[in-house]
């Protein structure tokens, strides 16, 4: 596909004005002024012996004593004086918006995730969050039919209402509504009527739009993700593809299909994948040119300091590719919270209050052994250059050129105020801070696996 240049004039929330020369198929760099989070349980047995550490107890010790005399994480962590001085730049004035694939979606480079709602967060908490990060620019809000996490047929569709109960007293067309339909899965079969298995098909895709349409209380979707493939993936932590797990699926010409008829209909806008490989995103490229068939705009997969060597090392060639020009919508870059160094104090308030210990053995490889050396080691780097930890990981996130927007979630307004901040930070980060970075990341590769 050719890459045109052209002149952008984008009015986003607030009325922010700005003007951008960029090429047509870019995708994060556009400078101008939209998670699933694993459903799956994980045991502690895949904890790391210490043939995996790094560094010994004593270096672990020290590394700990130095992020608590940065920081106090019994709450969101005090800003040093660097991270003061930001502050007073503003979210707003410092907030970009970039082009979503190959959609006409200016989405802003922050996107509210939303799966706490319902669960950890009230409707109350969800309107203030809502509304707070609507009056700071973001345009951009992410839900899915399965939401709140983790799921259970006696929560499921609370997050989606509670965001249309805000929705009614927004500008409808300032605001962009994304949600996903389940993929192919044997434990979430109340989803669908008469208890039949979820998959990626025109029964199933026009059920779950439907469905979505009416809780979100709305005409139509903006942005329609398939939350995990219809076929058999490594996922949620497993790091090694099955052949022996291979199963059969809907077909991704069937799959386009389906999703181009909701298309049609005016029910959704733009349709993209998440939780998907290089292979994947591929095949769905190549059968919507082959059949004429509606293109994914979007990738919504797991990337942070802590995961990010898979899609670094094969996705971000296959989706910044111009001929295909996928926008990376990347979710947990915190890694549900890990990353702001609260579980380094397992006894602190912040840390009792947070989802790993409200639900044990959710998502355990992100506190891990190796996992929390790799957070203890990202913290000094925060520590040495002034940052909260939660800044430097959002921060770095917001300076990757792959990432179209970071999804962020939070369950209390200090939580959602300190992760805004990150983007008020140098943009670029100063070099020594990415080479420090860099340094960690030497050590600890995708420290989750193990």
């Amino acid at each position: 596909m050719a890459s045109t240049t052209a002149l952008c004039n984008v009015v986003g929330p607030g009325g922010i004005k700005s003007s951008c020369q960029a090429p047509k198929a870019c995708t994060a760099s556009v400078n101008a002024v939209g998670s699933i989070a694993p459903w799956r349980y994980h045991s502690a047995s895949s904890a790391p012996s210490s043939n995996f550490l790094h560094n010994d107890l004593l270096k672990s010790q020290r590394r700990l004593s130095l992020q608590q005399n940065a920081a106090t994480r019994s709450g969101p962590q005090r800003a040093t004086p660097r991270a003061r001085v930001a502050e007073q730049v503003g979210v707003k004035q410092a907030l970009k918006y970039n082009k979503l694939g190959e959609s006409d979606l200016m989405i802003s480079e922050i996107t509210l995730g939303t799966m706490t709602w319902g669960n950890q967060n009230t409707e109350k908490e969800a309107h203030e969050q809502l509304s707070y990060a609507f009056d700071q620019g973001i345009n951009i809000f992410d839900s899915a039919e399965m939401y709140p996490v983790p799921p259970g047929p006696d929560t499921q569709g609370s997050t989606d209402r509670y965001i249309s109960t805000w929705l009614k007293s927004q500008p409808r067309d300032k605001v962009i509504v994304a949600t996903k339909v389940a993929g192919r899965s044997d434990r979430i079969n109340w989803l669908r009527d008469g208890g039949e298995v979820p998959a990626v098909d025109r029964k199933n895709v026009k059920e779950s739009v439907e469905k979505s349409l009416r809780r979100l209380g709305t005409d139509h979707i903006d942005l329609l993700q398939i939350h995990w493939p219809d076929r058999y993936v490594a996922l949620f932590g497993e790091d090694q593809f099955d052949p022996s797990k291979r199963r059969a699926a809907v077909s991704f010409e069937e799959q386009l299909r389906a999703l181009d008829e909701v298309i049609k209909e005016g029910k959704v806008r733009y349709v993209g994948v998440s939780n998907e490989t290089s292979y994947g995103v591929l095949k769905f490229i190549h059968a919507a040119e082959q059949h004429g068939l509606p293109r994914i705009v979007s990738i919504q997969n797991n990337y942070s300091l802590l995961v990010r060597s898979k899609f670094e090392a094969d996705l971000v060639e296959t989706c910044t590719a111009p001929d295909v020009n996928v926008g990376l919508l990347a979710y947990s870059p915190l890694t549900g919270g890990a990353l702001s160094g609260k579980y380094l104090e397992p006894s602190s308030d912040a840390a009792k209050k947070g989802r790993f210990k409200v639900f044990p053995g959710y998502q355990n490889r992100y506190i891990n052994q190796l996992a929390t050396e790799a957070i203890r080691a990202y913290a000094d780097v925060a520590a040495k250059h002034g940052y909260t930890s939660t800044q430097l990981a959002l921060a770095w996130a917001r300076d990757q050129s792959h990432v179209t927007s970071a999804i962020i979630g939070a369950t209390s307004m200090a939580q959602l105020k300190e992760n805004l901040s990150a983007w008020t930070l140098p943009r670029p980060l100063p070099q020594e801070v990415h080479d420090d970075i860099a340094e960690v990341y030497k050590r600890y590769r995708d420290p989750t696996l193990f």
